[in-house]
């Protein structure tokens, strides 16, 4: 993978790993449509994908720093005493969410690391992907709950639904938007929790697969190439999120729709394309 690739997968992540359109899946798909030199089966190239996700993660704490802090002047006791307790369940809620998904990720991390190379795969998925924001907008809960006011129940069903990001091709803050909506959530409060529930997840893959990066096995200079990216990934990703916190905010009717119809129609494209050229 040269320096150019790895910029533009950087820009491709970071633009795309908060929008619900699935970042893994455009990160497997776009290198086989231009025919790209990365070779996506290569031992290098999953912690690749995870060094641009730990600049995602590092924008999402940036952008989202007074929460976090809240959350942890609350949990280690340095608030009121009723700042505290509303700290220490919403930080139990995050936890709750995020279990799912770090069980079957590592029960299943073999099954689903083989799909990270296969383009068609995650073309169908992307699909899929779309079928479902179009899917959960329809069928969602009207409400305008807020964060404060979720359950055990909630998080848990919400961390439910993250875990079908574990398959290039569905998108994790999708799925996740879509759990919040049929919680009774409205889109920029099932938005917020998404990017919350994000970050644990995105460091604890890479504090799992970056010290891969140091492998014999891979090439000189990748993690130099992947530091660069990340760089670039998570500047993106801020300038991202600062733009779907606002739009959400302000369309909260079929805000997922116009997701829903990109998703198809690129897994479609890139589907035919994969097949017939």
């Amino acid at each position: 993978m040269n320096q150019i690739e790895a910029i533009l997968v950087a820009l491709l992540q970071g633009a795309t790993e908060l929008f619900p359109v699935s970042s893994l899946g455009h990160a497997v798909i776009v290198p086989a449509l231009l025919n790209w030199s990365m070779n996506q089966r290569a031992a290098e190239f999953l912690p690749f994908l995870v060094m641009l996700h730990l600049g995602t993660a590092a924008a999402l704490l940036l952008y989202f720093w007074r929460d976090w802090w809240a959350l942890l002047r609350g949990v280690v006791g340095l608030d009121t005493a009723h700042q505290v307790a509303e700290s220490r369940r919403v930080f139990g809620l995050i936890v709750i969410a995020t279990i799912p998904a770090v069980v079957l990720g590592f029960l299943f991390e073999k099954l689903f690391r083989s799909l990270f190379g296969s383009p068609l795969t995650a073309a169908g998925f992307l699909i899929v992907n779309g079928a479902l924001l179009l899917f959960g907008e329809r069928i969602r809960t009207m409400g305008h709950r807020k964060l404060a006011t979720l359950r055990v129940s909630d998080a848990l069903a919400i961390g439910l639904w993250q875990c079908t990001a574990l398959i290039p091709g569905i998108s994790r803050s999708g799925a996740t938007i879509v759990g919040g909506l049929l919680r009774g959530i409205d889109h920029e409060g099932a938005a917020h929790f998404s990017f919350l529930i994000a970050t644990p997840i995105i460091l604890g893959a890479t504090v799992l697969e970056v010290p891969k990066l140091l492998h014999a096995s891979v090439a000189p200079g990748v993690l130099q190439v992947a530091t660069v990216a990340a760089v670039v990934a998570g500047i993106t990703a801020f300038l991202s999120t600062a733009f779907l916190m606002r739009y959400f905010r302000r369309h909260d009717d079929v805000a997922l729709d116009p997701f829903g119809y990109y998703c198809i129609a690129a897994g479609l494209g890139a589907g035919a394309w994969l097949l017939l050229r």
